[in-house]
């Protein structure tokens, strides 16, 4: 049976974490995570948990010590944001390349210069390539969910790749909301205990981990690495349906909100979903046949899903919460349009920036979305499709 709770997103993931009992956690102190490991912390000291926490001097060090863990055997997980994960960086492509199913938490947030520590999805979409599995959570409930599944995702014989778990800094890692929570008991049986088939500290074969690989064989070791991937998307759709029978609660690759009679619709990831559903709501109240379409897993991405239920609008927004800087759009609008343009899909669409470092986005902003999707289905052109949402004026 669920347990009623209030917790705020960083708590409820440190919850999760407490309830798998990871064998090592190495983590380093970055805003708006911070609390993650702080929470976990005091289940070691504590004794609620038997895990190995290791406080390390840097991301780069938190990061190469779940490495060591997860090749000699172990179970690891860790959390950090923004410039954290960029210090991590060259450690988080050897995670994917070794195929270390490791767990981490990315509390999202603006990555420098100049200095913020608020949400926007510059830290996310900087490692989207890297080879790890991205599941995004529009609020605590989705973020302490997918830490339930991650593991059992990571760690299937037809995946054997980390995953990142995605959530908005302070919007929904510090804001606190009720929750459903699982008994420890039934979390630790749905989970499972790891048993890696090749680990370091297997004295019965020994192997080596992160050899040199030249041109006989990383072009090989890289295709794997990508049919893994492809895999994944099946798994994650396997386990979702193993947790929906145990608590009840559906996930599937996104979210479909009041999109099958919709004529326009935004696409977007995280807690922007929450926004755009009140708005929808009072749109639909309007005659208005208004929808979303939220992206949870954005690695591997669901293209021909989503190029499937995109199909029949007449127009389409898709909001990034960064800015690709490449004079074209953001990331999810590239994967979105490319998509569509491969499933032979024509949709009008326009891609918006917003929310960069924090800035607010409101209900109006969205309503101004989605008339600009009106227009465009009225006037049957798209002036520019390259736009900023909530830019002040004199910025431009």
């Amino acid at each position: 049976m669920s347990i009623r709770e209030r917790l705020s997103g960083n708590e409820a993931v440190a919850t999760a974490m407490k309830q798998i009992n990871p064998d090592v956690v190495a983590a380093f102190p970055i805003t708006p995570s911070t609390e993650i490991p702080q929470y976990f912390s005091t289940f070691v000291a504590n004794g609620t948990v038997d895990t190995e926490f290791v406080a390390v001097e840097s991301e780069h060090s938190a990061m190469s010590a779940c490495i060591g863990a997860q090749a000699a055997g172990s179970r690891a997980m860790t959390a950090t944001s923004a410039n954290g994960l960029s210090l991590m960086w060259e450690m988080i492509y050897i995670a994917s390349s070794l195929r270390l199913p490791i767990v981490l938490n990315l509390v999202n947030r603006a990555v420098s210069g100049p200095l913020n520590i608020h949400c926007d999805h510059s830290d996310a979409m900087g490692v989207r390539d890297a080879g790890w599995i991205m599941l995004f959570s529009e609020n605590n409930q989705e973020a302490y969910d997918n830490n339930l599944m991650a593991h059992k995702i990571a760690e299937n014989k037809n995946v054997q790749l980390p995953v990142m778990i995605c959530q908005d800094g302070f919007i929904t890692s510090h804001s606190i909301e009720n929750i459903e929570l699982e008994e420890d008991s039934e979390v630790k049986k749905f989970v499972g205990e790891y048993h890696p088939e090749h680990y370091l500290l297997n004295k019965k074969e020994p192997i080596a981990v992160g050899p040199l690989d030249l041109q006989a064989y990383l072009f090989e070791h890289k295709a794997q690495q990508g049919e893994a991937m492809k895999a994944a998307k099946q798994v994650i759709l396997d386990i979702s349906k193993d947790f929906e029978k145990w608590t009840g609660r559906h996930y599937g690759l996104f979210e479909e909100y009041k999109l099958a009679d919709s004529e326009i619709a935004i696409v977007c990831m995280n807690s922007t979903a929450g926004t755009a559903k009140a708005v929808i709501d009072k749109l639909r109240d309007n005659g208005v046949k208004a929808g979303l379409l939220k992206i949870r897993v954005y690695r591997p991405f669901p293209s021909n899903e989503v190029a499937k239920a995109l199909s029949h609008l007449k127009a389409i927004a898709v909001l990034d919460r960064s800015d690709s800087l490449n004079a074209m759009g953001g990331a999810l609008f590239e994967d979105v349009t490319s998509s569509m343009y491969v499933a032979k899909n024509q949709v009008p669409m326009v891609n918006y920036i917003y929310g960069i470092g924090g800035r607010d986005t409101t209900e109006n902003d969205i309503e101004s979305v989605y008339a600009d999707l009106i227009e465009i289905v009225s006037s049957g052109k798209i002036e520019n499709p390259y736009r900023y949402l909530g830019l002040r004026k004199e910025a431009k």
